[in-house]
């Protein structure tokens, strides 16, 4: 039996809001553990935690992570990297008095800012975008959704940007339409799988709250479950959406999450841009701990 320590962190969990579970499994090295192993510690927290990050140091200021949800390994978890980082920024004295550090994924070498003295907050920039040129018809989409076709917005095109993870971004007319959406999960998840999609993001500038620039749902039913209520890659696909449409110009935005009218979670984006390449964009939040220990590990015959 093996023992790792584990602590259940809410990200983006503020007043009201819930935020997003995720799963910290913190290594001494990635070599403590197999990717089946990694694997079985996601699949047997399901209903718990959403996704499981196991994350080890690797250098002064140097992280190294992975990600597993119940269904398999993911490349880039947005809420898991804000809930580990800012555990471990704010618990760490070593750690906390740094700007910044860097942490490697399994795809990507990446930044994060440490803003907790200020803002209470930590940013971390979501990988390079790739912009597809295949995008699903709306009908489709509909469809799989289980809503009507005018539910998608006239105005402003789907697409599909990848920020971390594959993400359709669909546009819906309006903030009853977009908290009127109930897909099937089985639907819905057989469409991503033919259309080779990993997440679906809607948004609406149609807001609960007046302070919030956009309002967002993802749904994820490929990782084991039909709805993410908090969203780090899915909100970076959509910032790249709104820069490319010129429709945000990096400034500090507020983007409000979830299928709750009144109680919505608050993903913070921002962009950087030197001028010569494509903006950088950042995701901002905290994380809360709700339960720590150890987890103890059964082999599998």
């Amino acid at each position: 039996m093996k023992s790792f320590s584990f602590k259940k962190l809410d990200a983006f969990a503020a007043g009201s809001s819930g935020g997003n579970p995720a799963g910290m499994i913190s290594l001494a090295s990635l070599s403590d553990i197999s990717p089946a192993e990694m694997q079985q510690i996601a699949r047997e927290l399901r209903g718990l935690v959403n996704e499981v990050g196991f994350v080890c140091r690797t250098g002064p200021d140097r992280l190294a992570l992975r990600y597993y949800s119940a269904e398999r390994e993911v490349l880039f978890c947005g809420h898991a990297t804000i809930a580990i980082l800012y555990d471990m920024l704010a618990g760490n004295d070593d750690l906390r008095q740094l700007p910044a550090i860097r942490f490697d994924t399994a795809s990507s070498s990446l930044v994060a800012e440490n803003r907790i003295r200020d803002e209470q907050a930590v940013f971390i920039s979501s990988p390079d975008p790739i912009f597809s040129s295949q995008v699903p018809g709306t009908n489709g989409i509909a469809a799989a959704l289980g809503c009507r076709p005018d539910a998608i917005s006239g105005t402003l095109p789907p697409a599909v940007i990848n920020a971390g993870l594959q993400t359709l971004l669909l546009p819906i007319a309006g903030l009853e339409a977009i908290l009127a959406v109930r897909p099937d999960e089985a639907v819905l998840k057989t469409f991503c799988e033919q259309a080779s999609l990993d997440i679906v993001t809607l948004f609406t500038n149609e807001t609960a709250r007046p302070e919030s620039g956009w309002r967002s749902r993802v749904f994820a039913p490929r990782f084991g479950y039909l709805e993410d209520p908090a969203t780090g890659s899915g909100n970076a696909a959509l910032g790249h959406y709104l820069l490319q449409h010129r429709l945000w110009h990096g400034s500090p935005l507020t983007v409000e999450q979830n299928g709750d009218r009144q109680r919505p979670n608050i993903v913070r984006l921002m962009a950087e841009s030197d001028g010569a390449t494509t903006p950088r964009v950042f995701i901002g939040g905290s994380a809360v701990c709700r339960i720590e220990g150890r987890y103890l590990l059964e082999g599998q015959d």
